[in-house]
């Protein structure tokens, strides 16, 4: 593995020696397994705002909660059984008397560890007399289970290698014909910005003399991304993706002895 860029909530990086299948077992993990904080019942004591309950519960279930991993299990993996405890989930109150716009950042919560990543989030406009007084429930779950305890995005694509053997005249109006950030031009030649986007070196090539350049496919190397909607890191998610796929290999195995 080569990273190529780290940041705050997107890590990308090259695997050699990997095939499409491999990759893409390792995105479909990090999706469907990697566990996330996200609100799964909620009690109304009062909702006179022009959302249904049905909708606003929806839009509770949708904002993304910091989630710390180490202090919460999965329910059906807790010692209560499901039933409901600190260590599988945590109370959110949510409290407002228009007029006033409800921001994520007014949902208080018990824990907290455990609260919105993004606290300018819109969740209801209340008029003059308008209110809503809630008690939610959030609890970790799974992507497989429902989008809202997705973790984020991960994606890959073939990695490819760009040579130029000779200098080129256009060179600088193939650049700027190219996607943004794929291309410079220097002295006649191409030089890749970016490894990261190598998928769109093809895209130049109707450009350029098909003498001058060419675009190969490397055998067994991807270029893949991980992108966290703030819940955990990208570093969490990667490394949560790669045990649940070791426990899951390690279980196949043990059917065979």
């Amino acid at each position: 593995m080569e990273v190529l860029k780290k940041e705050e909530d997107k890590i990308v990086f090259r695997m050699s020696g990997v095939s499409p299948a491999f990759a893409n077992m390792l995105r479909r993990e990090i999706i469907e397994s990697v566990p996330v904080m996200a609100v799964e019942d909620v009690e109304f004591r009062e909702n006179s705002s022009a959302l249904y309950d049905e909708v606003l519960a929806h839009r509770l279930g949708l904002i993304p909660l910091i989630t710390d991993l180490k202090s919460y299990t999965l329910p059906a993996k807790c010692k209560c059984g499901g039933e409901g405890c600190a260590r599988c989930q945590v109370k959110l109150v949510l409290k407002a008397k228009g007029p006033c716009t409800v921001y994520a950042s007014d949902i208080k919560s018990k824990d907290p560890n455990v609260r919105p990543v993004y606290p300018k989030m819109i969740v209801a406009k209340l008029l003059k007399s308008q209110e809503i007084e809630l008690e939610a429930t959030a609890v970790l779950g799974q992507g497989k289970d429902h989008m809202k305890f997705a973790s984020g995005l991960a994606f890959y694509h073939s990695d490819f290698e760009f040579k130029q053997s000779r200098k080129l005249d256009n060179a600088d109006e193939i650049a700027r014909k190219c996607p943004a950030g794929v291309f410079k031009a220097e002295n006649g030649k191409l030089v890749p910005l970016d490894e990261s986007k190598s998928d769109l070196y093809e895209s130049c090539l109707e450009f350029a003399p098909q003498d001058a350049v060419s675009v190969r496919e490397i055998p067994g190397s991807v270029i893949f991304t991980v992108e966290s909607w703030g819940q955990i890191s990208p570093k969490e998610m990667l490394v949560e993706g790669c045990e649940s796929f070791i426990s899951q290999i390690d279980e196949f195995e043990g059917l065979f002895k």
